[in-house]
């Protein structure tokens, strides 16, 4: 009997899987079957890695195998273990691979929102912005700035998990379309988050491989930020016409505010805090594991209610990526490798960008970042390549709605209200605005 064409997708990823976790136990099993130093062993070992790194990397593209129940952090997991049971890079080398810095920056981060989540913060601000917006336009205006601002500094993910149901429920209670702003949201996030070191997680990657101070950082990008997130207002507005061509007052019942005053004011101190000490010079993920584990220290809030806030899955994520990138370094990275990227003349700031860019939305930013690490480090001025790359790969993922893990979150809450948000309501605007604050960036870095 004929498979089913449906089927065939299923299968074929199964059958690359097979290939995978078979390339890497015949590389494990060669040094027991073949003399020391043999050098078909040794090239064994570099295929297995070239075929983990791009199985790895098209499963993380797509988000999922095909047939099989994994997450991109089960494929990270996968994919780490593969490379070093394959033997491509030793248990030793693999734990050093792992950026301590980047994972307990997220950890630190992720405990601070989710205390002010759980006060209720976001909800106090939803409700401060919602009793001054007279009119639409007002309204989309206070939302990017909202989203853009907090993700500058609390990680866009985060935010946008935040404030996607919050925005939500105002539209529909004011007789809105949420469309249009659940789409500020999300490409807000984006733009806003470019700002900072603690605006994303490639943000934070790049901030521990370059060791940029976080003034420098906001200094060079922060203006980017600003630019986009008006022409963020702009391009939504321009093409949701209909919506904002209406000068009517809005109107909406006050609404139900659940809040902790004590945890609120807590909470931002300790969000204050931590900012002004990333801007006098502390180690950001030692300024925010710090506040993040005071903050546990309260009577109001068990901690286990801050632990189910905490995205394990993504900081396992980035344990995996960081095993697989080195594997392949290990493995792969040979001088002639080295001297074929070197003639793309990634030193030069528009290919630079452009490669950024594509590649963000081929495999994703972080995975992008990872990537192209072992070709900006040599790059005679470093801190301009490292923050051309982090204002690229942040602004590449409001490209479409696949281009960061943030308008993925925001399509998904809007799903599960009976809200759809299509591939082209987010391109449509999501393209130009990408290409837009591209080029505005590039040229800004440049100059």
């Amino acid at each position: 009997m004929t498979p089913n064409r449906s089927h065939w997708p299923r299968i074929l990823s199964i059958l690359v899987v097979a290939l995978v976790v078979l390339s890497a136990v015949a590389a494990a099993l060669a040094p027991e079957m073949l003399p020391a130093g043999d050098r078909l062993g040794v090239e064994g070992r570099s295929v297995a890695a070239a075929v983990i790194f791009i199985g790895s990397y098209l499963a993380l593209a797509i988000g999922r195998i095909p047939g099989l129940s994994i997450d991109r952090a089960g494929i990270a997991l996968v994919g780490a273990g593969l490379m070093v049971g394959s033997g491509a890079l030793p248990l030793d080398d693999a734990y050093k691979a792992i950026d301590l810095d980047t994972i307990v920056l997220l950890l630190g981060m992720m405990i601070v929102v989710a205390n002010l989540r759980l006060s209720g913060f976001f909800a106090i601000a939803n409700a401060w912005v919602t009793a001054r917006a007279k009119g639409p336009l007002i309204l989309l205006s206070g939302i990017v700035l909202t989203s853009g601002v907090l993700s500058a500094f609390l990680v866009n993910d985060a935010i946008c998990l935040v404030l996607a149901p919050l925005v939500l429920r105002l539209t529909v209670a004011m007789g809105r379309k949420p469309v249009p702003y659940l789409l500020a949201v999300a490409m807000a996030s984006n733009v806003g988050s470019t700002a900072t070191i603690t605006g994303n997680p490639q943000n934070i990657m790049i901030g521990s491989f370059s060791h940029i101070p976080y003034v420098t950082f906001a200094r060079a990008l922060g203006p980017v930020a600003l630019a986009g997130l008006a022409i963020t207002i702009g391009l939504v507005a321009l093409f949701h016409r209909e919506e904002f061509a209406n000068r009517e007052p809005l109107t909406a019942p006050p609404p139900v505010l659940r809040f902790n005053r004590a945890l609120v004011i807590r909470s931002l101190l300790a969000t204050a805090l931590m900012i002004a000490l990333f801007f006098a010079g502390q180690p950001p993920a030692k300024a925010a594991i710090i506040i993040g584990g005071l903050l546990l220290l309260t009577r109001r809030v068990k901690s286990q209610r801050v632990y189910a806030e905490i995205d394990w899955s993504l900081l396992l994520m980035f344990a995996g990526l960081f095993i697989i990138v080195a594997g392949a370094q290990h493995a792969l990275l040979t001088p002639d490798i080295v001297a074929a990227v070197g003639r793309l003349h990634l030193d030069q700031l528009p290919v630079l960008t452009g490669v950024t860019a594509v590649l963000s939305n081929l495999v994703s930013n972080v995975p992008a970042v990872l990537m192209l690490k072992p070709f900006v480090e040599p790059l005679a001025d470093p801190t301009r390549a490292w923050l051309t790359v982090a204002m690229a790969s942040t602004l590449a993922g409001n490209f479409t709605v696949l281009g960061s893990i943030a308008n993925l979150i925001v399509v998904q809450k809007a799903a599960a209200s009976g809200i759809a948000i299509s591939f082209w309501d987010y391109f449509r605007i999501g393209a130009p605005l990408t290409l837009i604050t591209l080029a505005l960036g590039a040229l800004w870095l440049w100059l």
